[in-house]
């Protein structure tokens, strides 16, 4: 390696640690859950920040679905799908997925990243013009960066401004709009009623990815759109299986037949890449199953997560408002001094038997840092109790709440 080049990254990683903004990892020693054993440290701590909204990354009926695809359709593909990665499990699973999102169909991708940087570019080009949220997810500005149409960002949620860029884009000849269901951020919910109005005066395709809402919001967990009441009227959903859905690998795209048709045939993370693993797709399967059955534990999900917003409410934290359970605790009342605090306050957190993490620039704007704390179905009452009161420990210790 060229000396200097070397020289020069080293200088960078120096700088990022210098400014408090160093992404540190520890390591887990075992199965993800409410409960988990850290790497150094000597006594299980309690795991707030995981997207394990409903409690099924170590789930003992995903496991067990997992071990019998492992066994009868085995390890790996080694293959693409339209060379010969196609099992009969991945058909089913596009079309269960499909029928839980009330879409005709879908086609699976290694990862929702790579659903969505393999959405655009085969359905929109030079002469359309895309219409996204300001905060959507990297992998959709990713993808967007990959197709040739216009491009234009409205203000975050702000439907005055969505209706001035798609009054802007009114020449092309497609418009694409889209947004995140939810902000992973913040934990705020997409207008979608607004936002599909929007769409249909001025004649849009509605994208919506569900990566953080599909399992769990709505009356039966099918995401925003059945969180809104808007269904019909949202024509792609992009998600995730790596998140309420047991955790592993797995992504998706669902809509109409001729936008899967199309991606089938030019969507290059899906031509490109290897079929998802059989274990993966045999434990979705059985998730979905779980979810079909019952709504209980998205029921779990939702009283957790208002009593811990209500209580970290009353002890005195700043948070975002809304009904997710992703519930961010700001400290932009500190700034510009916020990510280091972030960082020490997670720490500190670690120490009272707390893992959660610090959220700071670029991840966020600058000024913004926070804590994301995650519920999930599978966090009991003790343990909500447990983590506010080492909240409010540690908001004393450091400053954050008064004495």
């Amino acid at each position: 390696m060229d000396p200097s080049f070397r020289e020069f990254l080293s200088s960078e990683l120096d700088q990022i640690k210098e400014q408090g903004l160093f992404k540190e990892e520890w390591p887990i020693l075992g199965e993800q859950g409410p409960e988990i054993q850290v790497e150094g440290r000597a006594a299980p701590v309690l795991n707030f920040c995981a997207n394990n909204y409903l409690g099924l990354s170590g789930h003992p009926e995903l496991v067990a679905a997992a071990h019998r695809a492992l066994d009868e359709w085995g390890y790996g593909m080694s293959s693409v799908r339209f060379i010969c990665g196609t099992q009969a499990l991945h058909v089913e699973l596009e079309k269960k997925v499909a029928a839980f999102l009330g879409m005709e169909d879908a086609i699976l991708y290694a990862a929702c990243f790579d659903a969505n940087g393999g959405v655009f570019e085969p359905l929109i080009g030079k002469d359309d013009a895309i219409v996204t949220d300001q905060l959507n997810h990297a992998s959709i500005i990713d993808g967007v960066r990959l197709c040739k149409a216009q491009r234009f960002v409205y203000a975050h949620a702000d439907m005055a401004d969505l209706e001035a860029k798609l009054k802007e884009a009114a020449s092309a000849r497609f418009r694409l709009l889209v947004t995140d269901g939810v902000f992973s951020m913040d934990g705020d919910i997409a207008p979608l009623p607004g936002i599909c109005d929007l769409a249909e005066r001025y004649r849009a395709v509605v994208l919506v990815d569900d990566s953080h809402a599909t399992g769990f919001m709505g009356k039966t967990g099918r995401g925003t759109w059945e969180h809104h009441g808007v269904g019909g009227k949202v024509d792609i959903i992009t998600t995730t299986f790596g998140k309420a859905l047991g955790g592993a690998l797995g992504g998706c795209t669902a809509g109409s037949k001729e936008v899967i048709g199309m991606l089938r045939q030019r969507s290059r993370p899906y031509l490109f890449s290897n079929s998802l693993a059989p274990a993966v797709v045999g434990a979705t399967l059985r998730a979905l199953e779980l979810l079909t059955a019952s709504t209980e534990l998205r029921d779990r999900l939702e009283l957790n997560t208002r009593t811990f917003r209500e209580r970290m409410t009353a002890a005195g934290f700043e948070i975002r408002p809304g009904v997710h359970p992703i519930v961010p605790i700001m400290f932009s009342r500190f700034a510009p001094d916020d990510a280091p605090l972030a960082q020490r306050f997670a720490r500190a957190l670690l120490d009272e038997g707390i893992y959660v993490k610090g959220f700071f620039y670029p991840v966020v704007a600058k000024g913004l840092s926070r804590i994301r704390v995650q519920l999930s179905a599978a966090h009991q009452p003790a343990h909500i109790d447990r983590a506010v009161e080492a909240f409010t420990k540690v908001g004393k210790t450091l400053g954050v709440l008064g004495a």
